[in-house]
C-alpha cells in the first residue's frame, strides 16, 4: 500500500487532492489536511474507460476488406539458357510483385496480374493493420477495466470450486 502522508506532507493544508496508485488499483480522494480518504473515484474512471471502449467499438465497424500478408518484389531468372538473365552478372527480369502469406504454416505468393490488383490488395493489408492496432487497443483498454472494476463478492474458493480448478489443472499440462 501507498504511504499516502508522505504525499500529504508535500502540500499546504488547504489543498484538495487526488492520489492515484493504479498499480494496486487504489484511486482515492483525500484530504490533504486531515489525511482521511473521501468517496472512491472509480465509478467516473471506469465510466471513461467503458466510453472509450465503446468508441473502439464502433470503429471496428467502419473496417473494410483485409487480408493479411506482405506485398515484395522479387527479382527473378526465368531459366532458359539463352536469356539475357543466364549471364553472370545480368540482374535478370524486371521485379515481380508478389503478396506473401502464411497458410497452414507454409508461406503462399501470390502475383498480381495488374497494377490495380496490386493496389487493391495494398489497401487490404493496410486495413489488417488497423484491424490489428485496434484490437491492441481494445485489449489494452479492458485490461485497465478490468482492473478497476470491483469484484462482486469476498468471499472464498468453495470446495466445489476448489475440486474443478483442480481437475482442470492435472487435464492441462503444463507447457
Amino acid at each position: 500500500m501507498v504511504d499516502f502522508q508522505a504525499y500529504i506532507n508535500c502540500f499546504p493544508p488547504d489543498k484538495d487532492l487526488r492520489v492515484c496508485d493504479l498499480d494496486v488499483v487504489n484511486i482515492l480522494s483525500v484530504d490533504a489536511h486531515s489525511g482521511k480518504e473521501a468517496s472512491p473515484l472509480m465509478p467516473d474512471l471506469l465510466a471513461e474507460l467503458e466510453a472509450g471502449r465503446s468508441k473502439i467499438l464502433r470503429r471496428f465497424g467502419t473496417l473494410g476488406d483485409l487480408r493479411a500478408g506482405s506485398i515484395c518484389a522479387v527479382v527473378r531468372r526465368c531459366g532458359k539458357r539463352g536469356c539475357h538473365c543466364a549471364k553472370p552478372g545480368d540482374a535478370g527480369h524486371d521485379p515481380q510483385v508478389r503478396l506473401t502469406r502464411r497458410v497452414n504454416g507454409k508461406t503462399i505468393a501470390e502475383s498480381f496480374p495488374t497494377p490495380a490488383a496490386w493496389r487493391k490488395a495494398q489497401a487490404e493489408i493496410d486495413e489488417y493493420h488497423r484491424l490489428q492496432k485496434l484490437n491492441a487497443e481494445l485489449i489494452e483498454i479492458n485490461e485497465k477495466i478490468s482492473k478497476l472494476r470491483p469484484v462482486d463478492s469476498n468471499e472464498g474458493w468453495t470446495a466445489q470450486e476448489k475440486k474443478l480448478l483442480l481437475r482442470s489443472m492435472k487435464r492441462s499440462p503444463a507447457r
